[in-house]
């Protein structure tokens, strides 16, 4: 089970990343900060990216969740209380499964319309939130 949490906590590092680099004021993988919120935001009303103060704060809340793989696995023994860990990670689990399945959702995808995200929401974003919640479940059968 380390692979996969080693996997999740890589995937979600990258992720992080990518928060604090747009909080930065980066524009990948749109060449504009409009075309960035029409391909990672997709709200129709939203004109401008959120801030970058919120940006960082996603991106530190996506870091923890990177973390949290790991303490399931074992790989920090002791660092925290057992109950803590894996109350935290069926908390996080869920998370990201209702945002996974929130991508297929009409009312979220009637919210969340704009071209390309729309389309990166249904192959992309949607379904690696589901692969990452499946991780965690994989994590947290193992450590009961």
């Amino acid at each position: 089970m380390m692979a996969v949490a080693t996997a999740l906590a890589l995937v979600l590092a990258v992720i992080a990343g990518l928060h604090v680099y747009w909080g930065l004021g980066g524009l990948w993988p749109a060449s504009t900060e409009q075309g960035l919120v029409s391909t990672v935001v997709g709200h129709a009303r939203l004109k401008r990216m959120p801030s970058p103060l919120l940006s960082i704060v996603v991106a530190a809340a996506i870091a923890g969740t990177a973390l949290w793989p790991l303490l399931l696995a074992g790989a920090f023994a002791g660092a925290a209380p057992r109950l803590l860990i894996m109350g935290a990670g069926v908390a996080i689990m869920a998370v990201f499964l209702l945002r996974g399945v929130a991508g297929y959702v009409p009312a979220w995808r009637r919210k969340h319309a704009l071209e390309p995200f729309a389309t990166l929401d249904r192959r992309c974003y949607a379904p690696l939130c589901l692969v990452i919640a499946a991780g965690y479940a994989a994590l947290l059968f193992e450590g009961l």
